[in-house]
């Protein structure tokens, strides 16, 4: 069974701070249209928006007063439906962000609820007459104190899990069901192929679930993903689900339920990884990991527009990472994460980038790239909270890194302008004229993974290698084998691959230096420099066996 979303690379990117079309310091729908040929040129097969929805913006637009149409500062409907169908034209799907946890404060449902009990919409929301006591698990502790406040026109206070300004949504109510269903229906309408969905676990965990009609609250993902299939057969659903790993049966069902789940888990431990300069951390990481159905499949990131989540490592291990990648205080955010982008933790070293996608694009999953990860772009510190990794792309060395002719200061957000992340040094166009550079790294890489869908879809075996520093791993699919090996250490490394008869053949698909053929025997030394990384594709009914060397 070929599913799209298991060979897909996915890109995130922010349509307000990725393109300006028409001068006024904010990206557009048109903007990012006109992008879509350098989207293709890098080889990805799918976006992801974040939300793009009309907002306050008190939070990235995460906070949605109307579900149905688009921030005006980014276009029309129609300038969306035109961007959907020149994205499809060019074989790119597009899935958007589904965010049910809560609405804006200023959505009209939230103004009519605080109206009184009597008002339909009152229902649609959380409240208690009296204070209740303040429940565990404020999400942003520092800039959020509680999860209820108090509203004066209601007498009532109302349930937030995010900011004050972001009210809980009554999952539980069945009329909030069936709007959650308008809102996917309509934007499949639209073109898009399926949909992110934001913090599905607080919408799962509220109580009101005890109250409706579901025999198990996980339940309601289901209900979500027979809609879903119902309305459009091919899409999908990505649940932003940072849960431990004995509850990931309940979001995968018995692959009835999410599509995929990104990979938190594995994530963690791969940073883990790269602080110690060891495989081990991974591969601890990766033994957690339970198995999932044929249909679901775990989405693989480094970076995303929100912090680095260390909550999943132990104490010791978390504060190894903070101390190698965050070491000051300003770098760290909510107590569990840190706020930086990839380059800058890695100190910008080329091997190690490399590795690092590498292993993404490796690990059994889908790969999941942020907007300027594939040319190393850097991070502000300067800027509040999470806004410090969602600074406009940078395109060019012209004003504003090519991203808006619009005077500096009316920019949505400050472009990075100086230092050696600064876009007259690190931009699309300086790198699309070197072959050596990271861009043109990523391309390639890029095309390769997409030739190799056992790295997607096959069934994954870890290599016993006997070195501390070296991760190997095999993927096998409809009877082909890929094998990736990487070394984590800053030193080289030697692993002895027995890959059966030559007669089998053995194909090095992206390396980091010439490739020796195998001697007659089958047995192969397999070299690799400090950070290196080795991808070799193995003919069918080829076999391979490691001993460390």
């Amino acid at each position: 069974m070929r599913l799209w979303y298991k060979n897909a690379i996915i890109y995130e990117l922010d349509v307000e701070t990725f393109q300006d079309s028409n001068g006024d310091g904010v990206g557009d729908f048109a903007g990012l249209t006109d992008r879509l040929e350098y989207l293709t040129s890098l080889g990805i097969n799918c976006i992801w928006l974040n939300p793009f929805y009309p907002t306050p913006n008190r939070d990235n637009g995460y906070d949605i007063s109307d579900y149905y149409s688009v921030d005006p500062r980014l276009g029309t409907l129609g300038d969306f439906v035109d961007f959907t169908y020149a994205a499809n034209d060019y074989g790119i799907r597009v899935i958007i962000d589904l965010v049910i946890n809560h609405t804006s404060i200023d959505h009209p449902w939230f103004q009519k609820a605080r109206q009184g009990k009597d008002s339909k919409y009152h229902d649609y929301y959380l409240w208690e007459d009296e204070m209740p006591e303040d429940p565990a698990g404020v999400v942003f502790p520092g800039p959020q104190e509680s999860t209820w406040t108090y509203d004066e026109q209601a007498g009532q206070y109302y349930f937030h899990r995010f900011y004050k300004h972001q009210p809980d949504l009554n999952i539980g109510n069945k009329d909030v069901q069936e709007e959650i269903r308008k809102i996917m229906g309509f934007w499949l309408k639209l073109g898009i192929s399926g949909f992110r969905v934001d913090a599905i676990p607080f919408v799962i965990e509220q109580d009101q679930f005890d109250k409706v009609a579901f025999d198990n609250k996980y339940d309601y993902i289901r209900n979500l993903r027979q809609f879903l299939s119902w309305r459009q057969g091919d899409s999908v659903l990505l649940a932003e689900a940072n849960v431990k790993m004995d509850l990931v049966d309940e979001y995968f069902g018995d692959g009835d339920k999410m599509h995929m789940l990104f990979n938190f888990m594995g994530n963690q431990h791969l940073f883990a990884a790269l602080a110690k300069e060891e495989a081990t951390p991974l591969i601890e990481g990766i033994k957690k990991i339970p198995e999932i159905p044929e249909m679901g499949q775990w989405a693989n990131f480094l970076r995303n527009h929100d912090e680095l989540d260390l909550g999943r490592l132990d104490d010791k291990t978390q504060k190894f990472v903070f101390d190698k990648f965050a070491p000051e205080e300003t770098m760290r955010i909510y107590n569990r994460g840190i706020r930086r982008r990839l380059a800058p933790m890695l100190s910008n070293n080329r091997h190690q980038l490399e590795l690092a996608h590498s292993l993404i694009f490796t690990l059994p999953g889908t790969p999941i790239i942020r907007y300027g990860e594939e040319i190393g772009m850097g991070d502000d510190m300067s800027l509040p909270e999470r806004n410090s990794v969602r600074t406009p792309m940078q395109w060019s060395s012209e004003d504003n890194g090519g991203f808006s002719n619009a005077p500096a200061d009316d920019l949505v957000r400050k472009v990075i302008d100086d230092g050696e992340y600064g876009y007259e040094k690190v931009n699309v166009v300086e790198q699309q004229r070197h072959e050596d550079s990271l861009l043109s790294w990523m391309k390639k890489a890029i095309s390769v993974r997409r030739q190799c869908p056992e790295f997607g879809a096959g069934e994954f075996e870890l290599i016993e290698t006997d070195d501390a520093h070296t991760l190997a791993h095999r993927c096998t699919w409809d009877g082909q084998t890929l094998i990736a090996i990487h070394n984590f250490a800053n030193k080289k490394a030697s692993v002895t691959l027995d890959f059966g008869s030559p007669d089998d053949g053995v194909v090095d698909l992206l390396g980091d230096q010439e490739y020796v053929p195998v001697d007659n025997d089958g047995e192969h030394e397999v070299k690799l420099e400090p950070y290196g990384y080795r991808w070799f594709r193995v003919r069918k009914d080829g076999r391979v066996n490691t001993e460390n060397k």
